[in-house]
């Protein structure tokens, strides 16, 4: 065992110890479907995003946002936001150019990328509620930060005028980065609605400034 062996496995017991013996907790708890955030993922994204859905049946939705660190203040620049949602049918359709590891999250799918004013802008369409279920319609979006390994959810984006967003199930939404209730506005036949981000608000073991 070389110099540098002995001096990771040191560091390594460090981590081991000062964690109390225990495997450190992920961020957020964990998120089950993040990992396929990384599946086809473009190696430059935008601040600006059209979903495959865009130009397919179904009502045109443009929900755009601010991304601030955990004060609730500062920009945060370059962060990806990844969105995926079901289609005007209420199902997570395939199309032939879906890679095969993503088919659980549907054709429409995304990434968004914070510009420098920590800005986004996603162009989709309203996705349909499960089709038999009392859940609300909703858009599921996954955040991974620049100086964060892992990826972790935030609450889904759901639509204050649904009727199946009714007072208990909204009492159940965490809050995760803000509430995911949008309000939309129509313009022609546009619906707006605007949507900002606080990360780690509301997020298990986020790590602090000095951790990070």
């Amino acid at each position: 065992m070389n110099r540098v062996d002995r001096l990771v496995i040191a560091v390594l017991l460090n981590l081991w110890i000062a964690s109390g013996g225990h495997a450190a907790a992920p961020v957020g708890g964990g998120c089950e479907g993040c990992e396929l955030m990384f599946v086809g993922m473009p190696a430059n994204i935008a601040a600006t995003d059209t979903s495959p859905g865009w130009n397919e049946k179904g009502q045109k939705l443009m929900v755009s946002g601010v991304v601030h660190e955990r004060d609730g203040k500062t920009l945060a620049v370059g962060v990806v936001l990844y969105y995926w949602q079901t289609d005007n049918n209420g199902v997570y359709s395939p199309s032939a150019e879906l890679d095969p590891r993503a088919k659980r999250h549907g054709h429409i799918r995304g990434w968004v990328k914070t510009d420098a004013s920590g800005r986004y802008a996603i162009r989709t369409i309203r996705p349909a509620p499960y089709p038999h279920t009392d859940n609300p319609s909703h858009i599921h979006i996954a955040i991974k930060e620049p100086r964060i390994a892992v990826a972790y959810y935030i609450d889904e984006l759901v639509f204050d005028d649904d009727k199946l967003l009714t007072p208990h199930k909204r009492e159940q939404l965490e809050n995760r980065g803000g509430s995911g209730i949008l309000k939309v506005s129509t313009s022609g036949d546009l619906q707006v609605a605007e949507h900002d981000v606080v990360l780690g608000l509301n997020i298990p073991d986020y790590p602090t400034s000095a951790n990070r």
